[in-house]
């Protein structure tokens, strides 16, 4: 499964600050997850044929291997702490997937 997380800065919080924590601490710790078989940070540049600004300055696509140990992963005290962390910087609305094949 794939989720995906689309998401602005709240007010106040500077773009540096959360690059940093998401570069030291978000992307390393999700990665590191044995339910995750990939966990990539992208920043919006724009919307495509258009100058409007992007209604999300950042997604993140989650790669999820074991639902079942993801549920477990994410129930640790350690994430609960990067959880916390990251809502305390983010708007956020996680979306679930599930893949249209021919």
């Amino acid at each position: 499964m794939h989720i995906f997380a689309v998401f602005n800065l709240k007010p106040g919080v500077s773009e540096a600050d959360y690059l940093d924590w998401a570069r030291s601490t978000d992307i390393p710790t999700v990665n590191a997850l044995p339910s995750i078989a990939s966990f990539r940070v992208f920043r919006t540049t724009g919307v495509m044929g258009s100058d409007a600004k992007p209604p999300f300055g950042y997604i993140e696509v989650l790669d999820v291997a074991d639902m079942a140990q993801f549920e477990k992963d994410v129930s640790t005290a350690a994430m609960g702490e990067v959880a916390a962390a990251f809502n305390n910087m983010v708007e956020v609305t996680f979306l679930t997937t599930e893949e249209v094949a021919a």
